[in-house]
C-alpha cells in the first residue's frame, strides 16, 4: 500500500503527524518535541519526498533510504523528523491489524510500573520531598527520580549546597522501600561525578543518570568503573555509532534511548537489540506527556530486556503549559504506581480536535 500524503499539525513545542495511504487509511504520529516547527520543515523537505510513493509495509527500509539520501545531514533534526513518519506508520499498522502497537511488537497491553520523574531544579529539597510523598500516597508510585547539579552545569550546582542537601533529605523522606534515581544532566567532570556518586550510594540511591557530559563517553566510563550503583545514559544519542561506542567502552549499566530523539520505534528497537546482545537493560527517556510516553509504554511491554520501570513525568501545566489538551480522555492515568498500556488499535490515543483546530497545518502529497 503506497503512502500518498504526509501531514504535520502543531506548534513550536509539539507537532503531530498523519500518514495516509492510497486506500484512505490513516495513522497518527508525532515529531519530537521542542522546536517542532523547525522539525516540521525538515520533515516536509527531507523526509516526505523520499517516503511518498513508497510502500508503507517497507517503512523500515524507507527510513534507511532517507538516511542514505540525506547522508550530508546526519543528526538530531533529521532523526526527530523521521520519528514523525515512523510513529504514524506504526499507528497505521495497528489500526489496519486491529491491534495495539505493543501486540505488533510481540508484547501485551496492560500495567507497566512507572517511576515518578521530577524535571525541576528550582525546587527546594524540602518541597521536592513533600510532593514525592504526596504522589506516593495518592498514586502509589514506588520509585522516584530527582535532579542534582545544574544542567550541563560545568560542575556548578543549581545553587550552592543544593545537591548535598537534596540527596539525603529526599532519600530519607522516601524511606527504604522506594527505588531512588538521580539525574545529573551532563553536569560533572569525572572526579566530581564520582564524589557525588559516593554520596548517592551512601544514601541508598541506585541509579545515577548522565553524570558527565553525554558526549564524553570516556568520562562516563570512568565514573561507572568507580561506583557500585547503576550509571545510566543515552537519552541524547541519535546515531547508532554513539550507542556502539558506549557499549564498547562499558560506559553505562543502563541504556536510555528516547524514541522521539532517536528516530522512532524502529530505530529504538535496534538499540534495544544492541543492549540485549551486551546484556544491558533499556530504561528509555520519556520526559513529557506528549506521545513519547505512550510510544515508550508500548515498547517496554514488548522488548525482552526492559528496565525496571517507565519514566513518567510528574510535571503539570506550570512546567509544560503546551501539554494542555493534547489528547481526549486520560491516557496517562496512574493506578497503584503503574501506567496502563491500552488495548485499542494503534497507539490507543485520540488527539483532541480542539488542539488540531488551533494547530499550524502543512502537507506533502504524492
Amino acid at each position: 500500500m503506497k503512502i500518498t500524503k504526509l501531514e504535520t499539525m502543531g506548534n513550536p513545542f509539539v507537532t503531530f503527524t498523519r500518514v495516509t495511504t492510497e486506500d484512505g487509511a490513516q495513522g497518527w504520529g508525532q515529531l519530537s518535541t521542542y522546536n517542532a516547527d523547525i522539525t516540521a520543515q525538515v520533515f516536509h523537505r527531507q523526509v516526505a519526498p523520499h517516503a511518498l510513493g513508497t510502500h508503507i509495509e517497507d517503512m523500515e527500509d524507507t527510513l534507511r533510504l532517507i538516511a542514505e539520501r540525506e547522508h550530508k545531514f546526519p543528526g538530531s533534526y533529521l532523526r526527530r523528523a523521521q520519528t514523525g513518519l515512523d510513529t504514524a506508520v506504526w499507528d497505521w499498522r495497528g489500526k489496519e491489524a486491529g491491534q495495539p502497537v505493543v501486540s505488533l511488537l510481540g508484547g501485551r497491553p496492560g500495567k507497566l510500573r512507572a517511576y515518578a520523574s521530577s524535571m525541576k531544579r528550582d525546587i527546594t529539597p524540602e518541597d521536592e520531598a513533600k510532593r514525592f510523598l504526596k504522589l506516593r500516597d495518592e498514586k502509589g508510585f514506588t520509585a522516584f527520580k530527582w535532579r542534582v547539579g545544574a544542567e550541563c552545569g560545568r560542575g556548578r550546582d543549581e545553587w550552592p549546597g543544593r545537591t548535598e542537601a537534596v540527596i539525603p533529605i529526599v532519600s530519607k523522606a522516601l524511606g527504604d522501600d522506594i527505588d531512588k534515581l538521580v539525574d545529573g544532566n551532563s553536569c560533572y567532570g569525572p572526579q566530581a561525578a564520582i564524589a557525588v556518586g559516593q554520596i548517592l550510594q551512601d544514601n541508598g540511591i541506585g541509579h545515577f543518570e548522565e553524570p558527565c557530559p553525554y558526549w564524553e563517553v570516556g568520562q562516563t566510563a570512568e565514573v561507572r568503573a568507580a561506583l557500585t550503583l547503576d550509571v545510566a545514559g543515552g537519552e541524547q544519542d541519535c546515531e547508532f555509532t554513539a550507542w556502539q561506542l558506549a557499549i564498547e567502552h562499558q560506559a553505562v549499566d543502563i541504556l536510555q534511548p528516547d524514541v522521539m530523539y532517536l528516530g522512532g520505534i524502529s530505530r529504538t528497537l535496534e538499540v534495544c537489540r544492541m543492549g540485549l546482545k551486551a546484556g544491558l537493560p533499556i530504561t528509555p527517556h520519556a520526559a513529557n506527556l506528549s506521545l513519547v510516553t505512550m510510544c515508550t509504554m508500548h515498547l517496554l511491554k514488548a522488548i525482552p530486556n526492559p528496565g525496571k520501570y517507565l519514566e513518567f513525568s510528574i510535571e503539570g501545566l506550570d512546567y509544560y503549559p503546551w501539554q494542555d489538551g493534547l489528547f481526549l480522555g486520560d491516557p496517562y492515568r496512574i493506578e497503584n504506581g503503574h501506567a496502563i498500556v491500552p488495548d485499542s488499535p494503534g497507539w490507543g490515543v485520540e488527539i483532541d480536535p480542539a488542539f488540531l483546530a488551533k494547530a499550524t497545518w502543512q502537507e506533502s502529497t504524492l
